[in-house]
């Protein structure tokens, strides 16, 4: 990016971003500098994107006319920690509204490919129309700015995601890399394909370490467009850390808003997987299709009853202090450490582990690794799968999909088999056609066509109004397990207020573990673009900008046709609720109502006007 000011709120056209357009039909690219148009273009990722979504009408999420927006933000690749993210963004193939428009949406994951790609000098990169031939896509660093060039993909085919990274890696040193997975090739019967983007440790260990851009399906977007995979060659670019931004790494690292998922050396929780922990507390871990049954089977998968079987290694991304994941691998009979198995996070651990009934922490491990190859998002992968088992155990005399139940590891495995393979579109197209075909939605965990990350619904209406995701776009996930907040007011300011910001993240760069609970409308953001960019910014500049990044979502869910009851939990949630978790009820009909009619209050009047 050029900077043309030091206040890029009042004079955003006086910053310059660099992007490449790519027509897939032609084989011709364009590159351009373009003036940014509001501060939310200066700091990227979907608030860039979605602007110009909003300038196109899409009824077909595979149409030609359907971009596929790739970008960072404006604080990828920079010293700060967690600063790694790359942006995915289009109209999606999953996400979309009962008249049968598909939403825009974006798709975000760490490694490395985000920083090279800035590297590049490149900050934005869109397809159009589409390739008769696979292809995959090398972005290179030159002494006269970046170049894109296209290359043919016919031996990347059918491989896994992994596979093909690694195949790429033996062409191209000093690179990061994306790929889709069969799932993605297959994307006229699989609607939730993901990005596997390489880390560090996958490319120096040769194990199957990616990280994934998976919300949303711009996995089987970028199938449709026959893209294959990115390559972004350059060097690194990593200067010394100021200290200013020494001080932000270290307040991330040592502060709160990291400090539960920190290793169990340092004092945290160990990763994400202390959401167990925490959730089991109240029952409210998700089993069997979201129906925790109030006993301790989830303590089945807690850390210390895994590791006494396998090892456990915590790992962090690149350059990254927090630490947040863990690697599993087998454990050899002298104690040594075996077979990598999988990295273990909540939500692939949960959903396609203890909400399918497998309580064995090596069988979840497979499947998780599994989905991973094949490359889909776990979540939507889940979720969808655990609604079929539901069906099954409500309709045993005509059972769906060879009668799997729940706890049948092997026939869940050929689910996902076949889901990957393109072979099973009932589990591929989600979970919303797969209910509303079978005439049974009360109890398909989605909201808006996005399957529900594993967080109970009863604990967290703020699903409704969340724009990509559940607990990535709308951060109330923790307003009653955590906060203890349960009356309407506090619910109103989360959703409309203060639990919205966690979209800024997906805006500038940052990993949401920068600082989950206040956003990026903080000191220490503003210090970092200070000592960074030499930029002038407030806090409540970047709030407001992230506030109407967040209505221009919305305001694009309502264009493609959603209705105000489509921005609701699933029916069973209100109609049944579920005894077994020990919190306050927070979705009776009477709270939904009330919260609905006041929130709406809130944003209506804000809408008006946004997409122009």
């Amino acid at each position: 990016m050029k900077f043309l000011t030091t206040d890029p709120a009042a004079e955003p056209s006086a910053v310059l971003y660099k992007r490449c357009t790519v027509d897939l039909k032609t084989g011709e690219t364009t590159f351009v500098d373009l003036p940014c148009r509001n501060l939310e273009d200066v700091l990227g990722g979907f608030g860039r994107s979605f602007q110009d979504l909003a300038k196109r009408q899409i009824e077909n999420a595979y149409c030609d006319e359907n971009p596929l927006i790739i970008n960072t933000g404006l604080l990828t690749g920079s010293s700060v920690m967690t600063a790694l993210r790359t942006y995915f963004s289009g109209y999606s193939p999953i996400k979309g509204s009962k008249k049968g428009l598909p939403a825009a949406m974006w798709s975000t994951g760490s490694g490395k490919l985000g920083a090279k790609f800035k590297w590049t000098g490149l900050d934005e990169l869109i397809f159009e129309n589409c390739s008769k031939k696979p292809l995959y896509v090398v972005i290179t660093e030159s002494g006269k700015g970046p170049q894109v060039e296209l290359k043919p993909a016919d031996h990347l085919l059918g491989l896994s995601t992994h596979d093909k990274i690694m195949a790429l890696q033996k062409e191209y040193d000093n690179a990061h890399f994306a790929a889709i997975g069969p799932a993605g090739e297959n994307w006229q019967n699989n609607y939730m394909g993901a990005v596997a983007l390489s880390t560090e440790n996958q490319l120096k260990s040769g194990e199957d370490k990616c990280r994934f851009a998976g919300r949303g399906g711009m996995g089987s977007l970028m199938g449709y467009k026959n893209i294959l995979a990115l390559v972004a060659q350059s060097s690194d670019k990593i200067g010394k850390v100021s200290e200013a931004v020494k001080k932000v790494n270290i307040n991330v690292i040592k502060g709160g808003g990291s400090a539960r998922i920190q290793p169990l050396s340092r004092g945290g929780g160990g990763g994400t997987w202390a959401a167990y922990d925490v959730l089991q507390e109240f029952h409210a871990v998700p089993v069997n299709n979201f129906r925790p049954q109030g006993n301790d089977i989830p303590e089945k998968l807690f850390r210390e009853n895994v590791e006494k079987k396998y090892d456990i290694k915590s790992e962090a991304c690149y350059r990254c202090g927090i630490t947040c994941h863990n690697n599993i691998s087998e454990k050899n009979a002298d104690g040594s450490r075996g077979e990598f198995l999988a990295k273990f996070d909540y939500e692939p651990l949960n959903l396609l582990g203890t909400n399918l009934g497998i309580h064995d922490a090596g069988q979840a491990a497979r499947l998780i690794q599994l989905g991973d190859n094949y490359g889909m998002d776990a979540i939507s992968l889940g979720v969808t799968i655990s609604y079929a088992l539901a069906y099954n155990e409500r309709h045993p005399e005509k059972t769906i999909l060879g009668g799997v139940s729940f706890g049948n590891y092997e026939k869940i495995r050929e689910l996902i088999i076949q889901a990957g393979k393109g072979k099973l579109p009932e589990i591929g197209k989600g979970s919303m056609r797969l209910s509303e075909s079978l005439g049974e939605t009360a109890y398909a965990y989605h909201v808006k066509g996005l399957e529900i990350a594993a967080y109970q619904p009863e604990t967290n209406p703020g699903y409704a109004w969340a724009i990509a995701g559940g607990h990535m776009s709308m951060g109330t996930y923790g307003l009653l397990t955590r906060e203890g907040k349960t009356d309407l007011d506090s619910w109103v300011k989360g959703i409309t207020e203060d639990k919205l910001h966690i979209v800024g993240f997906d805006m500038i760069g940052l990993c949401k573990f920068f600082d989950i609970a206040k956003g990026i409308g903080t000191q220490m953001v503003v210090d970092c673009l200070k000592s960074e960019f030499d930029l002038d910014v407030s806090t409540e500049d970047i709030r407001a900008a992230v506030r109407r990044a967040f209505l221009r979502g919305l305001a694009l869910e309502l264009r493609q046709g959603y209705t105000k009851a489509e921005f609701c939990l699933p029916a069973e949630v209100i109609e049944d609720p579920n005894p077994n978790i020990k919190l306050p009820s927070i979705t009776s009909p009477e709270f939904i109502e009330k919260l609905e009619k006041r929130v709406w209050e809130i944003f209506e009047p804000e809408l008006k006007g946004i997409l122009d």
